[in-house]
């Protein structure tokens, strides 16, 4: 044999050593990947220490699903062994995303009790790409404003604000992801949020250029928010006092007279915004986004929308 007997290993003590089946390592000789080091005078395969490294290697290798093409290049040091670690933790890192999205997507459904064709859709509008998922609101966005002069800082909010459904999307962020595409296609939701566009188109060309008026949201928020928690009925004198401080808000911001004109403007304002799917809308992008869970404005444009009302009443 030309070696020393000790040193080397019969196929049976080789399948000891490694784990391997017989039949394995018959085959990976046959295949030229760990050919047997030399042979008995009887003619069976004998191995070295060598031979049985590489084999442990194969082991290893084959165990992480890695195809017998690339295990030879391995070997043959035409590859190294962490340019093949490096792409197949890759390989694996996007199997993993794609069995957490169908887990997500599973468990949406049993939650829902979906039909067949809503897990189907479901399952569909998870796998698509960013890009193709972004589409959804830009063509909500082109239908509903496309066309109409109307605040350039919305339109830019909308599409700046998009809803990126993560990697690791839990069943909640696909539900709501579900929800918000239901939403957008709806068309009475369009219809809705177009009458705002062209709403905010015609108080552009009265000269209302001011933006999204954040600070005066945030004072309607707050004042009104006291008298809920403080169950100050919309309807009662001291309603009064909390109107007549926010009108003035609005007259400053505005440049308008505070007076019975205003409050009507007001109203109309409120009552052509105040649709409570446009809140949903954000709550959902919140909920896929991973933001802070977003207010809730719609009781408190209620409540000042139902105040202003009994003040105009109350000047009949």
């Amino acid at each position: 044999m030309g070696m020393d007997d000790e040193n080397l290993l019969t196929i049976g003590a080789l399948a000891a050593r490694t784990g391997l089946s017989v039949k394995a390592i018959r085959f990976y000789a046959d295949k030229g990947i760990v050919p047997a080091t030399c042979h008995s005078p009887a003619g069976y395969r004998l191995y070295d220490v060598a031979a049985l490294a590489r084999l442990e290697l194969v082991r290893t290798l084959r165990a992480l699903d890695i195809d017998l093409a690339t295990v030879r290049r391995v070997l043959a040091d035409e590859t190294s062994l962490a340019e093949v670690a490096a792409a197949h933790a890759a390989a694996l890192d996007t199997h993993i995303r794609v069995l957490r999205l169908r887990r997500a997507v599973l468990t949406a459904v049993a939650n829902r009790q979906s039909t067949p064709r809503e897990m189907d859709l479901m399952h569909k509008l998870v796998n698509l790409s960013d890009a193709e998922r972004r589409r959804f609101v830009h063509d909500f966005v082109d239908d509903t404003f496309g066309g109409v002069d109307a605040n350039p800082a919305m339109v830019e909010l909308l599409r700046s604000s998009m809803p990126e459904l993560p990697e690791d999307a839990t069943p909640g962020q696909v539900e709501a992801w579900l929800e918000l595409v239901e939403l957008i296609q709806d068309n009475d939701f369009r219809t809705s949020v177009r009458r705002m566009a062209e709403y905010q188109a015609a108080q552009r060309a009265d000269g209302d250029t001011t933006g999204l008026h954040h600070d005066l949201t945030e004072t309607v928020r707050e004042d009104v928010g006291r008298a809920l928690a403080e169950r100050i009925a919309p309807d009662s004198p001291r309603a009064g006092g909390i109107v007549a401080t926010l009108t003035a808000s609005y007259a400053g911001t505005f440049g308008k007279a505070d007076d019975d004109q205003l409050k009507r403007w007001i109203l109309e304002r409120l009552e052509i915004a105040n649709d409570p799917r446009v809140t949903r809308y954000w709550q959902l992008v919140a909920t896929i986004n991973g933001w802070p869970p977003l207010p809730d404005l719609e009781p408190v444009f209620t409540w000042f929308g139902r105040a202003l009302r009994t003040q105009l009443d109350r000047r009949r």
